[in-house]
């Protein structure tokens, strides 16, 4: 979709593509636009108002019976007062204008951040595995975007309106006055916006590089950020300050270029509007000159000022022109967001009755599943999650465990095979009650911004105050939130990573679901925390549908069945001792985690206490 909005998109394509979002405001830019007129009809005053004054003067210069200063007075009193009072309401004219204009571009990038949010919500997560959608690349799309799209309509309905609507009619007055003057106040405008149309050809390209550029430094800052930790352990501050000086030499190479390129045909601009004056100038003295009829002295300063305003846009045009050239850059990236329609992700009308509960039966057949990026997670895996138990998932890290959970919580779907929940495909299900009938807890579980207990109650937000408590102490954190200084009311991005885990934990007991997908709940806890929260789990457990992810043997030892897998497919099922006794993958991994262990000096030592 993006590529498609590379080619196509041009101004006029990015204007349509506004316009749904300025409508609204339709009346507002209504206002605006009268306000343009009137603002543009006031811009010619100064100009007919001299042209009258020059003469009268000059008329007083050549009466019989010498200058009266008395007249002079009266012409420069009348004329003062002219165009003071125009100044004031052309003043308060101007401030109406940009006062409602910049109150439609606020309201049109609310729109548009409200529209994109909202859209990448209802995105698959693999919409966020493809490359390209890296989270600092994704916020530099649409950051940059809001902020050129919003400019545009600032540029178009503040800017370019007012000056253009008042260079057509110095033009009109300009051909009321002299044909041959208007004439040439128009040949010079065709040739400054070639320019201008050859200078956006060639810098396109650079824009491109300069935006590509932005997105790899936004997403490196962000991933120093977030691995600052791994950094400064290993001393790695020099490496990651060389890598962002590389993107920063290159990324101030590229805007050099553009800037280079952008100042050479300005100031081409800017010689053929001075030609343009020059010409005024010299045509408009040779027919006064000559006596040519209606042409006095008053008609030169008559026709500068108001080839000024015919040559007001074309000073103005070539910043607005790189405005909206880095608008059409930006911009399609950002309505590349908007257009991804086939990432928007499915659901079914499956539903559950009132009265009625989701069991948690599920069954794999031949599933297959590949990455974005390319790997190969699942292969012909054909598994049964029966409900009611615990059913444990095995493997070395890469075996696809977790994948498994993705695709059961329609994170991600299968590229081929099927997936049934209590017998109805997972495709028909209406994801939001999936969703609602599922509780996870991940080895790393985000904290939002906010209190502990707006944390806690994320997992159910109609909770009361008194459960919030209720599942903190289940998930033995109620007496570390007590202690805190703000209790409740504290920042939860503050605490441990094992105390945020326990949040996430409180979350689920929160929403109390029938399903449970535990992917190593415990992984960042201490053994006391992982074996108070192994026995509410435990106590959680109870009549539930359970799949667990976990190294810890405690944790599958004690599960119903469990099934051990080697790169996306099945290896070994059956009940955790049945498996073991197979021999094999899970063996492996059994003894060799009661070796690291060390289970037999445990023993030893937990004998000899006993004692």
């Amino acid at each position: 979709m993006e590529k498609a909005n590379e080619s196509k998109m041009g101004i006029g394509g990015l204007l349509r593509r506004l316009l749904p979002f300025v409508l609204p405001y339709r009346y507002l830019l209504l206002v605006t636009l009268v306000l343009t007129f009137v603002g543009s009809l006031m811009a010619q005053v100064n100009a007919v108002v001299l042209d009258s004054a020059v003469d009268s003067i000059n008329s007083l210069l050549h009466i019989d019976g010498g200058f009266q200063w008395s007249a002079a007075a009266r012409i420069l009193i009348i004329v003062s007062s002219i165009l003071l009072g125009k100044e004031l309401l052309s003043a308060l004219i101007t401030f109406g204008q940009r006062i409602f204009g910049e109150k439609i571009r606020i309201n049109v990038s609310r729109d548009l951040s409200l529209r994109v949010v909202d859209r990448i919500l209802q995105f698959r997560m693999a919409y966020f595995s493809q490359d390209g959608n890296e989270p600092g690349k994704l916020q530099t799309r649409i950051d940059r975007g809001i902020m050129s799209l919003s400019n545009t309509v600032k540029n178009f309905f503040i800017d370019i309106l007012p000056l253009f609507t008042s260079a057509v009619l110095a033009l009109v007055l300009m051909y009321a006055a002299n044909v041959y003057v208007g004439l040439v106040a128009t040949a010079i405008i065709p040739v400054y916006f070639w320019i201008t149309a050859v200078q956006g050809r060639r810098m396109k390209g650079w824009r491109h590089r300069v935006f590509g550029t932005h997105q790899q430094l936004s997403h490196g800052i962000l991933n120093i950020i977030e691995s600052m930790s791994v950094i400064k352990s290993f001393n790695r501050e020099q490496v990651e300050a060389s890598k962002q000086a590389v993107l920063q030499d290159q990324s101030t190479d590229q805007q050099m270029q553009t800037r280079r390129i952008s100042f050479l045909y300005e100031g081409l601009k800017t010689f053929v509007e001075q030609i343009g004056t020059v010409l005024i100038i010299i045509l408009t003295a040779y027919l006064v000159l000559i006596d040519y009829p209606g042409m006095s002295i008053g008609k030169i300063m008559y026709h500068v000022l108001l080839f000024s305003n015919v040559s007001a846009p074309i000073r103005q045009l070539h910043r607005i022109y790189d405005d909206l050239n880095d608008a059409l850059v930006y911009a399609e990236g950002f309505f590349g967001i908007l257009d991804a329609d086939d990432e928007v992700e499915e659901s079914g009308r499956w539903t559950v009755a009132d009265g009625q509960k989701v069991k948690g039966h599920f069954e794999l057949r031949n599933v297959e599943f590949t990455y974005p990026n390319g790997t190969h997670a699942i292969r012909d895996l054909t598994m049964e999650i029966e409900p009611g138990k615990t059913t444990a998932l095995v493997g070395l890290s890469g075996a696809g465990k977790s994948t498994i959970v993705n695709l059961l919580d329609k994170f991600y779907v299968p590229d081929s095979g099927s997936i049934t929940l209590d017998g109805v495909p997972l495709g028909e299900w209406d994801t939001q009650v999936l969703r609602d009938n599922i509780g996870l807890v991940l080895q790393k579980n985000h904290i939002f911004s906010g209190s502990i207990e707006e944390n806690i109650r994320y997992g159910r937000p109609d909770a009361s105050h008194e459960e919030v408590i209720e599942a903190a102490r289940k998930a033995y954190i109620y007496d570390q939130v007590v202690s805190l200084p703000d209790g409740f009311e504290s920042n939860a991005t503050q605490l441990s990573g094992g105390q945020q885990q326990r949040i996430a934990i409180a979350r689920m007991f929160l929403k109390d679901p029938p399903i449970i997908f535990l992917d190593e709940p415990t992984a960042s806890l201490d053994a006391i925390a992982t074996e108070q929260i192994k026995n509410s789990i435990d106590a959680i457990k109870q009549g539930r549908t359970v799949i667990v992810i976990s190294h810890n043997i405690g944790q599958i030892i004690d599960s119903d069945h469990l099934y051990v897998l080697s790169t996306g497919h099945c290896v070994q099922s059956g009940t955790p001792d049945e498996v073991y006794h197979q021999g094999g993958l899970y063996k492996q991994i059994f003894d060799a985690s009661a070796r690291s262990m060390n289970v037999d000096k445990i023993a030893a030592t937990t004998t000899s206490s006993s004692e």
